[in-house]
């Protein structure tokens, strides 16, 4: 990469961390009739099988808004404010969409059910045989702007709860482990004082702490890790609201490729170092190109989800300084949101609809059962 495409990049405002606001209580009744058809137009089948020949029975989930499934504090995340949850499960759960995310959909092609929240263990004890979800919406493998545990922290916990028997050796070895990193080290980057000419370092550095991770994570006996790839960023809609929503970013994109490729070289690496190991023990999750189906679909596979204009997000603030979610003063909304999510890829800037992660999984298909 030169340094004029470096520049491009650090002037681009990635929007991945999630706003922080003040509580909405809002209640089920208040979504409307237009909106109940849209679980069933959403709640195709999550699909079915196994990553590999044994039958893995927990589901260890670290990361960010991709995974999360309630982990952020209520008063301040936007996962908890309405309209987030309005398709499913007609409430705001702490997940960053509309409905279900990445983390359901692999917890469902697991046969397994979706793992509780760290935040939730000590109320949720019953289902902790389902595994735990660690991840943190905003988070990345460093410190970024929201107040919550980073990557190493998230394993710390884990080692934790193993240190306190919750988990023990025979629950690792019937384990997944997986992992996302959706871009939120770059925002922090991009947002302080970082220079152009350090992208590269910088995007260096940021996998071989993931790499890092992924070791910690294998090392306390968690036998298959599932690491995604970074997704087209030049795509969200943060980026694409430049052009209107017509067309992504290619600079950007070239550079998430750039972390890609470091990614999968970690990848192979790691692999090559696990000794007797009759499959891959560390797996990469292409996000890029299973977005890129999705997007550039038109209806003739992936379960023949198309949508009407794939870079557009559903839930937007009514201008600039608002976003899905937000409520102005005296309690008006602050938002608007699309007729159906069902027939949109994005919900909000940066976020899938449950729809459009179940496009993403589809396209996921050819990628999951070669492992």
């Amino acid at each position: 990469m030169d340094s004029k495409t470096l520049l491009c990049f650090s002037i681009l405002c990635f929007s991945l961390l999630p706003e922080l606001s003040g509580v909405v209580r809002v209640s089920a009744g208040r979504v409307s009739h237009r909106h109940r058809h849209r679980e069933r137009r959403s709640s195709q089948s999550l699909g079915g099988g196994e990553l590999w020949n044994s039958n893995p029975r927990k589901l260890f989930v670290f990361g960010d808004s991709y995974v999360d499934t309630g982990n952020n504090r209520k008063p301040a995340a936007k996962s908890w404010q309405y309209p987030y949850g309005v398709t499913f499960p007609g409430k705001p759960t702490g997940r960053f969409s509309d409905g279900r995310v990445l983390t359901d959909y692999l917890a469902k092609y697991l046969k397994v059910k979706s793992p509780i929240p760290y935040k939730w263990r000590k109320v949720g004890y019953g289902q902790l045989k389902y595994g735990m979800n660690f991840a943190y919406g905003g988070t990345g493998v460093f410190n970024t702007f929201v107040m919550s545990p980073n990557m190493s922290t998230q394993i710390d916990f884990f080692q934790q709860l193993i240190g306190e028997s919750t988990f023990t050796s025979q629950d690792l070895q019937s384990s997944v482990a997986l992992v996302s990193l959706a871009g939120n080290d770059y925002s922090v980057y991009q947002a302080t004082d970082g220079s152009a000419q350090g992208w590269q370092p910088f995007i260096t550095k940021v996998v071989n702490q993931l790499e890092v991770n992924l070791r910690r994570i294998h090392g306390v006996g968690v036998p298959k890790i599932v690491v995604t790839a970074l997704e087209p960023l030049g795509c969200l809609p943060s980026s694409t609201v430049a052009s209107s929503f017509q067309q992504c970013n290619a600079t950007e994109n070239q550079l998430v490729n750039f972390h890609n490729m470091l990614l999968q070289q970690s990848v192979a690496k790691l692999n090559s170092e696990v000794k007797d190991a009759s499959a891959s023990t560390f797996i990469l999750l292409d996000l890029y190109s299973s977005f890129m189906a999705a997007l550039n679909n038109k209806g003739d596979h992936l379960g023949n989800v198309k949508f009407e204009n794939p870079l557009k997000p559903c839930c937007v603030g009514v201008s600039s300084e608002y976003s899905c979610g937000s409520m102005g003063s005296n309690g008006e909304k602050k938002y608007t949101i699309c007729d159906d999510p069902g027939a949109a890829f994005f919900w909000d800037e940066v976020h899938p609809t449950q729809h459009g992660w179940f496009a993403v999984y589809s396209a996921l298909q050819a990628n999951l059962k070669q492992f």
